[in-house]
């Protein structure tokens, strides 16, 4: 998901997203390091982008800036 539409979502919203994308990321990663084999590994380093791109939007939205 792009930043622009990432800044149209209300805080609520975004929140919760994070919190799933991390839990979803936690999950793999366990999967990944028990030693099952993950579909695309590489997707990890994908979720990771993404959840610090709405982390970097949720704390532009408390701060007020734009």
């Amino acid at each position: 998901m792009k930043a622009s539409e990432l800044r149209e979502l209300g805080a609520e919203e975004l929140s919760q997203r994070i919190r799933e994308k991390a839990k979803e990321l936690a999950d793999m990663r366990l999967r990944h390091k028990s030693g099952v084999v993950v579909e695309k590994p590489v997707r990890m380093r994908g979720m990771r982008r993404e959840i610090a791109r709405m982390k970097t939007v949720q704390n532009q939205q408390q701060r007020g800036a734009k």
